[in-house]
């Protein structure tokens, strides 16, 4: 998956990628060319005391060396751009692919797991490119020029080589390979971080409510603690390449000055090859490390891009059609035809053989007890989730054969958990129609009931709102995604228990003024409260996910013992209230 995902994403900079190994060959030609030069300024003009060949080989070196420093820094800028573009294009990727998923992908993977791969394992395949880019490119070309200067140098001690390399290899090679399973689990352990910390972050109030944080501290604690155990043992491994690296690298030193002193002591090498023969083998074996230490990173990239890849692989249950259709009648008309829903795998469906009609100008309410299928019901509508068998027809269409923007323009959904986005009032209400005027915007307000405490607030439509609508209470924020629904102007109202925070009086005042302005429109409202439904066209009773009946208030009363419960029971609370 990970060659997969570089090969596709890191195409559209194939020139900056050219341009760095360019420049990085540059860079190396100059690192290696370095030392050579340093021993014939020790050979031929140190020894001999040629003032003028040493200040001509030392601004060679100086010249050799800007070059490198020029070529160095281009390649790395380059490798950085291929980078931060390539990470930049695979965010936007999940982002869009997760921006398809159904309700049912979306519970799969957790919004905790889909925010670190989006995330944390962007960055990791982010950083193995930087990495590649200029340690990849580097590593085997100074390897291969240091081993070539090196037996140009002096052919005598190169039997070093044959010791050093392996063995630095081979140590490398065995912490990278213990350090892969820590990789994989330091991905888990960051998720179960991060699911964490935001259920306790959204649920703060229930926290304190019930006096849980000492539990919940204790909870975080645990998870921070696994997170921070596999950490450790991961970077103890890491910790010990650096030590081996400079154990194998001092002790290759100390042989070749010893080996090497000897030498020069019997005349068969002089003291400027002995110092280029210590760089090369220095450079050889800093090459051998680099590439050590990439081969660290890319197990830890490689289970991101896994990661990654799940989602960009993963196909959403609700397909757009190949070949669209327009609605055949009227926009506003809903037919639930033998409708059922089942997850995968489940012993028995969440919906079975609903089946009801909606026209426009009328209300339906559906009503049933906790877990009957009532909101799994209404989304179906908008193609939240897609029926596993019946059909859902709109203006004459099946939904399926509908495309999903022109599809959910005619809708507008209230959910049951009313959502803020963090930005203003207006901008809010502008959600589902940018183009909408300040005075559309009031005139929402007013239906919805929220214009009076819009207007106590220091800056009106301007007043700031906070990520998830945290700044205003509950009642306010329903009202005001009921307002934003009002903004749309869609020909089906879907009310998923939009009222449950209302009182009664600001219940029926917005059920009042809603009705002149969805006249023409089709609503469909899930309620729990009697008083709220009670005046519908007609009312569905769900129990166990099957239809217990349909009808009027009183049709209902008369012949729906299930309806019956739900009204006596609330009675009964009424009464002892």
């Amino acid at each position: 998956m990970l060659i997969r995902l570089l090969r596709t994403y890191l195409y559209p900079y194939r020139a900056q990628l050219a341009g760095v190994v360019v420049l990085q060959l540059i860079s190396v030609i100059a690192m290696l060319y370095l030392p050579s030069l340093n021993a014939d300024l020790i050979d031929g003009g140190v020894t001999k005391g040629d003032i003028g060949y040493i200040w001509s080989t030392g601004l060679r070196m100086l010249a050799v060396t800007g070059v490198q420093i020029v070529a160095s820094a281009s390649s790395v800028y380059l490798a950085a751009q291929a980078a931060m573009g390539a990470g930049r294009d695979l965010r936007g990727a999940v982002l869009h692919r997760v921006g398809t998923f159904s309700a049912r992908e979306v519970g799969t993977f957790g919004a905790p797991s889909l925010i670190t791969r989006n995330t944390n394992d962007v960055q990791q395949v982010q950083l193995l490119i930087v990495m590649s880019a200029t340690i990849l490119v580097m590593a085997p070309i100074m390897c291969v020029g240091g081993i070539f200067m090196a037996l140009r140098e002096d052919l005598g001690l190169s039997w070093l080589l044959l010791i050093a390399v392996p063995a630095l290899a081979i140590s490398m090679g065995f912490i990278v390979v213990k350090m892969v399973p820590g990789f994989r689990a330091m991905q888990a352990k960051i998720d179960a971080v991060n699911r964490v910390l935001r259920e306790q972050i959204t649920g703060i109030r229930v926290v304190r409510a019930f006096v849980r944080e000492r539990q919940e501290t204790w909870r975080f604690g645990v998870a921070n603690t696994e997170l921070t155990d596999t950490a450790l043992r991961v970077g103890r491994l890491a910790a010990l390449m650096f030590p081996l690296v400079m154990l194998i690298s001092n002790v290759t030193a100390v042989a070749v000055i010893w080996f090497g002193g000897h030498a020069i002591d019997q005349g068969s090498m002089q003291i400027g090859s002995l110092t280029a023969m210590l760089s090369y083998i220095m450079q050889i074996l800093m090459a051998v490390m680099m590439a050590s230490f990439l081969a660290m990173m890319a197990p830890r990239a490689a289970v991101s891009a896994d990661r990654i890849g799940e989602v960009l692989e993963t196909e959403t249950s609700v397909v757009a059609p190949k070949l669209p259709q327009s609605f055949k009648g009227d926009p506003g008309t809903v037919d639930i035809a033998f409708a059922e829903f089942a997850f995968p795998g489940a012993e028995k469906p969440v919906l079975r053989a609903i089946r009801f009609q909606v026209e426009p100008g009328t209300t339906t309410a559906i009503v049933g007890s906790t877990g009957a299928g009532k909101t799994t019901l209404l989304n179906l509508i908008p193609r939240l989730i897609d029926v596993t068998d019946g059909a859902v027809y709109i203006g004459g269409t099946d939904v399926r054969h509908i495309d999903l923007e022109l599809l959910r323009a005619q809708i507008g959904l209230i959910p049951q958990k009313a959502y803020l986005f963090s930005g203003t009032i207006a901008s809010n209400l502008r959600y589902g129609n940018p183009d909408a005027t300040d005075e559309d915007i009031w005139r929402a307000l007013e239906i919805a009931q929220a214009a009076d405490f819009v207007r106590d607030m220091p800056k009106e439509l301007d007043a700031p709102v906070a990520q998830g609508g945290t700044t205003v209470s509950g009642g306010q924020r329903q009202r005001l995604a009921i307002a934003r629904a009002l903004v749309k102007r869609p020909r089906i109202y879907l009310f998923d228990d939009s009222f449950s925070a209302l009182d009664v009086a600001t219940d029926a005042r917005l059920r009042a003024a809603l009705r002149p302005e969805t006249r023409e429109s089709s609503v469909i409202i899930v309620a729990q409260r009697i008083s709220t439904i009670r005046d519908a066209d007609q009312i569905v009773v769900l129990e166990d996910g099957a239809m217990a009946g349909v009808g009027t208030h009183e049709q209902l009363m008369r012949d729906c013992p299930e309806y019956q419960e739900i009204v006596a029971s609330q009675l009964s609370a009424e009464e002892v209230r």
